[in-house]
């Protein structure tokens, strides 16, 4: 019987779908380290102890300054991808269904610039596994590989 394999627990993403009318709502990194200068969702890492809705909404308070109640985002989508770095990571992204505040660039020091595009034509420059799982999640896929 062949020995059994290491567990391995890969990088976890949250991801924000914040639509209005037909146009969802997308942000350009700047140094971060992780595709700077590219467009992609709000959202980031989920940390030790959080649940992945706790930490969307934190994402949305940190990025957008918007508050979002855990119980308004709705699991849309999930997306098993590989980075550039090699690594495997899952990236889990949530439709918002309302929210409290303006969405405005809430951290200048890691975001150039925040836009709605509309999501049949999102923008070149999108972050890969991003622009897949959008496009799977508007064709009403629930998951979806990307860079495999």
């Amino acid at each position: 019987m062949p020995a059994p394999a290491d567990p391995y627990r890969p990088h976890v993403g949250v991801h924000l779908i914040l639509t209005e009318g037909s146009k969802v709502l997308l942000l350009r990194r700047a140094n971060t380290g992780f595709a700077d200068g590219s467009w992609s969702l709000p959202g980031g890492s989920l940390e030790n102890g959080e649940t992945l809705p706790a930490a969307a909404a934190r994402e949305a308070r940190e990025e957008l300054g918007i508050t979002i109640a855990p119980a308004d985002l709705a699991f849309a989508h999930l997306c098993h991808h590989a980075d550039p770095d090699g690594l495997a990571r899952i990236g889990v992204f949530f439709a918002v269904r309302r929210w409290t505040g303006e969405p405005v660039n809430a951290e200048p020091h890691k975001c150039s610039e925040i836009a709605g595009h509309a999501a049949g034509e999102l923008p070149g420059d999108i972050v890969s596994y991003i622009r897949t799982g959008l496009n799977a999640y508007s064709a009403g896929a629930t998951f979806s590989l990307d860079s495999w």
